[in-house]
């Protein structure tokens, strides 16, 4: 069809993104929403997933995740299932999910979620090879300040809620509670997580460093600010690990001025001295311990898990303990 009905919450109606815009600039610390503002913002995303993901270039990583969508449709027992894709991204690790749902019989349903009209558009494109149109229910919101979920997506049948590539970019203590409300007792969550390999965490964090110090993730990042009339020559982009939450280590991305610049959102006004920076993104890099530990705070317990030979990255098929 030439229209498609996408449902846009609350949080990212125009003057909640404002608002939001407004408290990234005078916080110095940008929503991660907004690196995936525009199409081009998100044409830049799938430009550096398609690069740099190792689902998309590591062969056995793209069989780990077949692996736990195969044991995952073989250990849910509803005949009727409905997939919210949170954080759906391209929608291609959803998309096989549901071919493996629909191939053993049962009646799917999916709802592609995600902070950018595009991203879910585009989800919800590559779905529809799967998915009847008529089942198929995009749904805009941003996870970060969205706090009525379950109440959004019920009534629904049995639910499995997936959440791939997304917790490294979520404080812990902000995330897990929404999703542990969104899984009731006959639901499942499977989530992957970003690891850092090896025994030695700081190591690990070393060794994954240059997935994110690259060309393709400075072009993306910088879209943000470039948008808003800060220019290239205004200063530069640096990452940096630190430990953050609950003793995670994560990569911090920063914008350094190194000349002085004013940005105006409508009637409000930004100075940045030059010294001065903004936090564009961060990422945290899990261990499985603490995977567990994290989940196990919120109620949830990890049933099976399925790790790629590299170590850096996994992923988990969840329900409430």
């Amino acid at each position: 069809m030439a229209t498609a009905n996408v449902t846009i919450h609350a949080s990212q109606f125009p003057e909640n993104v404002r608002r939001d815009l407004i408290a990234s600039l005078a916080t110095r610390r940008v929503n991660h929403k907004f690196h995936y503002d525009s199409v081009r913002q998100t044409q830049k995303w799938l430009a550096l997933h398609q690069a740099r993901s190792p689902s998309r270039n590591d062969a056995d990583c793209a069989n780990t995740y077949d692996r736990a969508f195969a044991e995952a449709v073989k250990q849910i027992a509803a005949k009727e299932i409905h997939v919210i894709g949170l954080g759906c991204g391209g929608g291609q690790k959803d998309t096989r999910l549901l071919e493996l749902l629909k191939a053993s019989g049962r009646e799917i349903s999916y709802t592609p979620c995600d902070v950018s009209v595009a991203m879910t558009l585009v989800a919800r494109q590559t779905a529809l090879a799967v998915v009847p149109e008529k089942n198929c229910f995009p749904f805009v919101c941003d996870l970060a300040t969205a706090d009525d979920l379950p109440a959004a997506f019920d009534p629904r049948p049995s639910t499995l809620v997936t959440f791939f590539g997304m917790i490294p970019n979520f404080e812990p203590e902000e995330i897990l509670p929404k999703l542990a409300a969104l899984v009731r007792p006959q639901d499942f969550l499977l989530f992957s997580a970003n690891l850092a390999p090896g025994a030695d965490y700081a190591a690990g964090m070393k060794k994954i460093f240059p997935q994110y110090d690259n060309a393709l993730t400075h072009d993306w990042l910088m879209a943000f600010l470039l948008n808003l009339g800060v220019e290239n020559g205004d200063g530069e982009l640096r990452f940096t690990i630190e430990t953050g939450a609950a003793h995670l280590q994560r990569v911090l991305a920063w914008f350094h001025f190194t000349h002085d610049r004013r940005i105006a959102v409508e009637t409000e006004e930004f100075k940045f001295r030059s010294g001065e920076s903004i936090q564009l993104f961060f990422s945290y890099r899990y261990t499985l311990e603490l995977v567990q530990k994290n989940l196990a705070r919120h109620g949830l317990t990890v049933r099976a898990q399925w790790l790629t030979q590299s170590a850096e990255e996994a992923v988990f098929l969840c329900q409430q303990v």
